[in-house]
């Protein structure tokens, strides 16, 4: 009868997980793909404008132009040849949700200025605890992260130890071009 009752309390737990799911895209690269769930319950504004990006097409052939071993790779902002594209407005920063800089969650990249992220994100490789939320000034309020890579984290260990130098004026530029081919919604949010 425990084993039972075990059984179907498991079974209740995974539909509750399962019914409440964000939505999925799948980054395909040239170095193979990954699955991002995202977070729309904590971060509604960055996935929002993470996902109009992805609507758009607008991370189609753009490339991983920073990449740290041992920290992240970074990407959605460059084409080939480090020429950026132009991007909407930035966004509000919504570090302050709870969720941290951990291996595989994904991030918004911007500028020292807290709100000003566009399309750039970052996935990260390790526990990036210094990147996290810390307090409401602009030098602690942190980096917002949106997501977390559920399936497919060994391509972007291998995407974070390829070969980088200077490019266009910028360090930590794979040699060899790591293209995202393309951003796609694989899994609307269910609830």
């Amino acid at each position: 009868m425990q084993l039972l009752r075990s059984l179907i309390a498991a079974y209740l737990l995974a539909c509750t997980s399962a019914a409440f799911a964000g939505p999925a895209v799948e980054i395909e690269t040239s170095q193979g793909n990954f699955t991002v769930e995202l977070y729309p319950e904590k971060a509604p504004k960055t996935v929002a404008n993470f996902l109009q990006y992805v609507k758009d097409g607008f991370y189609t052939n753009t490339i991983f132009h920073r990449v740290i071993n041992n920290f992240m790779i970074q990407g959605g902002g460059f084409e080939r040849d480090m020429i950026e594209k132009p991007t909407r407005a930035p966004i509000v920063n919504e570090a302050d949700n709870g969720l941290l800089n951990q291996p595989g969650t994904i991030a918004m990249a911007r500028t020292m200025d807290p709100n000003s992220a566009t399309s750039q994100f970052f996935v990260n490789l390790v526990d990036n605890v210094f990147l996290n939320h810390q307090g409401p000034e602009p030098e602690l309020i942190g980096y917002c992260v949106f997501g977390k890579v559920t399936k497919g984290f060994d391509v972007v260990k291998k995407i974070g130890s390829l070969p980088t130098g200077s490019a266009g004026g910028f360090s930590d530029v794979p040699i060899r071009a790591i293209i995202i081919k393309r951003i796609k919604l694989v899994a609307e949010a269910t609830q």
